[in-house]
């Protein structure tokens, strides 16, 4: 399903391409990442709710799916085009000005940490138009983030029901009214090379 106002506006310079995932989120991550090139012209920052008392494997995982360099996100590291940025276990991932990467321990967000609002949010007040992405998941984290997100000029792409492991958190963002594209896994690689190629 596509929002066919938001379809049909003038093209936007998207900065950054921000992605929450809870349960079941691994293999989405994998589809959605192995369809992107080398030259993707987008950093993208990822959050995966995870059990912050394990080693995460996640970024290793995610490097032998896709073409792009996958790592962890460190403080204060400045994100490029064509990598991918990982919120490490039971961390905040904030987007600040200029790309740069800021991770704390502050208070879980809809008890979870990392959190797809502070994500989401933080990458629209620092970079304006964003491509937010949400996955397969339980809860709602992300729908609120998803919404400044549109409202900074972004569009929300979600995961459609269909595909999905669980449709709890997609859902909550689509029953707010936010999202612009609902899409099956396998598409929304394909879609985000759509929206950044078509970029002016």
């Amino acid at each position: 399903m596509i929002d066919q106002d938001a379809a049909a506006g003038a093209p936007v310079k998207y900065r950054l391409v921000v992605v929450a995932a809870s349960a079941g989120g691994l293999s989405a991550i994998a589809t959605m990442l192995e369809k992107l090139p080398r030259d993707f012209p987008l950093p993208v920052a990822i959050v995966q709710h995870m059990d912050p008392n394990h080693e995460s494997l996640l970024a290793t995982i995610l490097s032998r799916r896709t073409a792009l360099k996958v790592a962890e996100a460190r403080d204060r590291e400045a994100m490029i085009s064509g990598r991918v940025y990982v919120a490490p276990p039971g961390t905040h991932m904030i987007v600040g000005p200029g790309y740069a990467v800021h991770l704390t321990h502050s208070a879980k967000v809809h008890f979870v940490r990392p959190s797809a609002d502070v994500l989401f949010e933080s990458a629209a007040r620092s970079c304006g138009p964003v491509i937010a992405v949400i996955l397969t998941g339980t809860g709602s984290d992300g729908a609120a983030g998803a919404a400044v997100v549109r409202d900074a000029g972004g569009v929300v792409i979600a995961q459609d029901e269909a595909t999905s492991a669980f449709f709890s958190m997609p859902h909550a963002a689509i029953d707010r009214g936010v999202v612009q594209y609902v899409l099956p896994v396998g598409d929304i690689g394909a879609a985000l090379i759509d929206l950044t190629r078509s970029q002016p």
